[in-house]
């Protein structure tokens, strides 16, 4: 009896080419999700010339815009440092009743309109409730201030740091913890030296995140802080945040003045991720290319 044909060749034919059609398949699908990201970019620059955008940046009320809005956000960032932080590793790290419904709650604020973040924060600071008296008594009014820019901010962003510390708590392996308690090092030392810095990854990429929602807020500022009035840390002219200046713009049928400050402000926004990018590869930053996630 003569030996079967091999099946060799026909399977591989038939392996490549289910592997080149999942590629395809995988191209024309990410390709499409690009198209959508960039598309909307290169209709604003578009529809501004260089010289609106420029112009834009000689402005002396949208530089107010952007110190305001980068002042607000920064200090938003640094409320999420100090406070979401630590609510990370506590999710992450301790066990408690109740725990899953505070993971719920924290990330409550990502999913639920922004709109009602601005009333929810309205009516917790309406004149006469003891958390307004507080406020004006300790110099922290919330109502048109960057205060109150700042409260907006946080509450939809800080969400973003608390998960992204928490998955990275989560994701550091118990037993080099272990490791470094049986050295002799107790818990504060063991988190510094150990656990923080093997979650500093996922902890600047859940900043990032927040920073960036910070910036594009408008639903709960549209009533808690619509025009942003001198005072604590900001000094500058009456002015808005960034995205509510826009849509001013916008609303007022200046197209290309909308179109001109979106395109500076997205300027501005891509050179601070390419700073990122560039400082993972010089190693100005405490994790390596490509490694800005849990």
């Amino acid at each position: 009896m003569s030996p079967a044909p091999a099946s060799g060749p026909p399977a591989a034919r038939r392996r490549w080419r289910a592997g080149s059609l999942w590629t395809v398949l995988q191209v024309v699908l990410s390709a499409s999700l690009l198209l959508l990201f960039l598309l909307p970019i290169v209709a604003l620059f578009t529809y501004a010339p260089a010289s609106d955008i420029f112009g834009a940046l000689a402005n002396v009320q949208v530089r107010a815009v952007l110190w305001l809005t980068f002042l607000a956000s920064g200090l938003s960032v640094l409320a999420a440092v100090v406070f979401g932080i630590p609510l990370g590793y506590l999710l992450a790290r301790r066990a408690f009743p109740g725990r899953g419904v505070v993971e719920a709650f924290v990330a409550l604020p990502v999913v639920i309109p922004h709109l009602l973040v601005g009333l929810g924060l309205f009516f917790l600071f309406i004149p006469g409730t003891p958390l307004y008296r507080f406020s004006e008594a300790v110099g922290f009014p919330v109502y048109d201030t960057i205060w109150g820019v700042v409260l907006v901010m946080v509450f939809v962003s800080a969400p973003y740091t608390v998960l992204a510390s928490m998955l990275s708590f989560r994701a550091v392996d118990a037993r080099v913890l272990e490791a470094a308690r049986s050295l002799g090092a107790g818990s504060a030392v063991a988190f510094l030296t150990v656990t923080f810095p093997l979650a500093l990854r996922g902890i600047g990429a859940g900043l990032l995140l927040s920073w960036a929602r910070a910036v594009s807020e408008i639903g709960g500022l549209l009533i808690l802080a619509y025009a942003v009035l001198p005072g604590g840390p900001y000094t500058g002219p009456v002015t808005s945040t960034i995205s509510i200046y826009i849509y001013d713009l916008f609303q007022g049928g200046n197209l290309r003045g909308a179109a001109a400050v979106s395109s500076l402000f997205l300027l501005m926004a891509f050179a601070l991720f390419l700073l990122v990018r560039l400082g993972e590869r010089a190693g100005w930053l405490p994790w390596r290319r490509g490694e800005l996630a849990p």
